[in-house]
């Protein structure tokens, strides 16, 4: 790979995690940066990081999933990267399929490819529950945009250095996987999928769980549709 690629590592109380995912990041994608962006974690995840001299930033308030992912988008722009990866902390996204993902971003076919669980249905499917929820939210970004993409909750994927730019100014707080793949395509970015394998989580627990579930999805709906409001009100890119 010729392409300058940061894998970007959003971390909230990861211990368990950490080491195995990025001795097995190194050990898979020597080539590759990465940065690890603790968000306020109240375990030992920022002793880990500094104990083994990765690579981190730790952010000064809790800015949740999209704030931290974000800020490891302005790192990417801020440093000349190409291609910005986002890779999960808690080991369910295996590096091995790094380069499937961000091989149709480097070659110009996509300015966001998503590693899809979905495509080839190998590894772990996430439970039946979880399963529904993303197909209810891939036909509703379908319907607002157009798009169909099947893994709409994908924390496995790659941008390129425009869409990493816009990312980095234009990014949800919460939750925001469904919402980059809306906005993305309703602003004229190329989006797609390339099939991986994914990983149970290694440890620690989900922030999506039981009730907490239900909220997740009222409250993407609601903003798919906000943002398609939004959208196109101002009439493409802001």
């Amino acid at each position: 790979m010729s392409a300058k690629i940061l894998v970007i590592i959003p971390c909230y109380n990861e211990e368990e995690n950490l080491v195995r995912v990025i001795d097995r990041l190194k050990r898979s994608c020597p080539d590759v940066d990465y940065l690890v962006v603790n968000d306020c974690s109240t375990d030992r995840s920022e002793q880990i990081l500094r104990e083994n001299g990765y690579n981190h930033v730790t952010l000064p308030v809790n800015l949740g999933i999209g704030g931290g992912v974000q800020t490891g988008y302005r790192y990417a722009v801020e440093n000349g990267y190409d291609i910005a990866v986002q890779m999960d902390g808690d080991g369910q996204h295996d590096p091995a399929y790094l380069y499937e993902v961000t091989g149709p971003v480097e070659r110009g076919e996509l300015d966001m490819c998503i590693g899809s669980r979905f495509i080839t249905k190998e590894g772990f499917q996430t439970s039946f529950m979880r399963r529904l929820g993303i197909n209810i939210l891939s036909v509703l970004i379908h319907i607002l945009s157009g798009k169909k993409v099947l893994d709409v909750t994908s924390g496995f994927r790659a941008t390129n250095k425009e869409l990493t730019a816009y990312f980095a100014n234009h990014y949800a707080a919460d939750y925001p996987e469904p919402e980059a793949i809306m906005s993305a395509t309703l602003n004229g970015f190329k989006v797609g999928e390339a099939p991986v394998v994914m990983e149970e989580r290694m440890g620690g627990v989900s922030s999506i769980r039981s009730l907490k579930s239900a909220y997740y999805m009222i409250k993407v709906s609601i903003a798919l549709v906000i943002n398609r409001i939004s959208i196109q009100k101002k009439g493409g890119r802001g």
